[in-house]
């Protein structure tokens, strides 16, 4: 007879799926296979796939609302992408809140906190995008930088609180070598999230370029975070080891949903991601790499999305004390565009280097 009040119970604390798999294993043991991480992480990336792509065809349909204006400070070939619609990011994060219900096992507190974070960056750049789209401004650059730090600052404190996480750096390839940073490790954490949303806002610039950066880092975490949360792996490779299973699972179905947002912005670009999206999946990838403690090697798998930076500031430096430009226009993938280079040519190559980038920082793992 089937005891609905433990059922709803299980469901009330955690994953409808999740718990529902795991009630039915009870009397039919094949069911006990859905609480694989690797199996459920499968699923993930490819319910977030779905729901990605179905979400992106009802987004573009009615988004007449949403349309985007270029900025006047982009090669002149973008004003052809004029009233493109925007805020894409919606359908995207949309499509991850759902999947990760469904699939991730809500009672740990790590995936409340990784929503919460792409929650609050998610909000920063909906009100941004919001204020482009109605006043053809966006907020101001102080405002938004100050939200980020407090919505840093909180998912970082949570973080550290309730998880307690180990306050060592790993550095690749030296696993005898760690530095502890105690308390330092909140404003340290809440750098990076700050840093690594910002860098791929500043990417986003040409159809498909900072979504195929992301995918592979995504990827590439989700793998290091799996292994993280496998105590066998973690001795075998000299990692800390980690709660991460959970994140791995994220990680899979942020691949799903960003292969779904790609197909529609992949050149000619039908849907832009807007700073909602960018500012939340970046605040995503640099969530999964410190709680799986490897945010360094964000440094590497990244290494585009710190390019793209570095571009600007050098630009800023170069123009304010030299009175010069060393780049034809920053971020750098504009500079190549002006130099002639096709746009697909730019996303492109830019992606390959980035998988490159995501296969050595896996390597250091090994060579450890």
């Amino acid at each position: 007879m089937l005891d609905w009040a433990q059922i709803f119970d299980r469901f009330e604390r955690g994953s409808m799926l999740y718990h529902g798999f795991q009630w039915l294993s009870y009397s039919v043991p094949f069911f006990s296979v859905f609480h694989s991480v690797l199996l459920r992480t499968l699923l993930g990336l490819g319910t977030g796939f779905v729901l990605s792509l179905l979400g992106g065809a009802w987004f573009i349909k009615e988004s007449a609302r949403f349309r985007s204006q270029v900025r006047e400070d982009t090669p002149q070939s973008h004003q052809a992408k004029n009233d493109t619609p925007t805020m894409g990011g919606l359908f995207v994060l949309g499509s991850v809140f759902a999947t990760t219900f469904l699939w991730c096992d809500l009672t740990r507190p790590e995936v409340w906190i990784f929503m919460g974070c792409l929650a609050g960056y998610g909000a920063i750049g909906f009100w941004d995008d919001i204020m482009k789209i109605r006043f053809k401004k966006g907020i101001k650059e102080k405002h938004k930088f100050l939200a980020q730090i407090l919505v840093g600052l909180l998912v970082t404190v949570l973080w550290y609180l309730v998880l307690t996480p180990s306050t060592e750096i790993s550095i690749p390839l030296v696993p005898s070598l760690q530095l502890s940073l105690g308390l330092l490790l909140i404003p340290w954490a809440t750098y990076i999230l700050i840093g690594t949303s910002n860098a791929v806002n500043l990417t986003d610039g040409l159809d498909g370029l900072a979504i195929g950066s992301l995918l592979a880092n995504y990827g590439t975490f989700a793998v290091i975070c799996y292994l993280s949360g496998s105590y066998v792996y973690a001795q075998q490779l000299s990692i800390p080891y980690v709660h991460t299973s959970e994140i791995a699972l994220i990680g899979g179905i942020l691949v799903g949903a960003s292969l779904g947002f790609l197909w529609y912005n992949a050149y000619p670009a039908q849907v832009f991601m807007g700073d909602v999206g960018s500012l939340a999946l970046g605040s995503g990838l640099a969530l999964m790499a410190l709680m799986a403690r490897q945010e360094l090697l964000l440094a590497i798998t990244g290494g585009v999305f710190v390019a793209e930076t570095v571009s600007v500031m050098l630009q800023v430096a170069s123009y304010k004390f030299l009175k010069r430009r060393l780049f034809k226009m920053a971020p750098i993938h504009h500079h190549f565009e002006l130099a002639g280079w096709p746009e697909t040519h730019i996303t492109t190559r830019f992606g390959i280097i980035t998988g490159l980038l995501c296969i050595i920082a896996l390597s250091t793992l090994i060579a450890r």
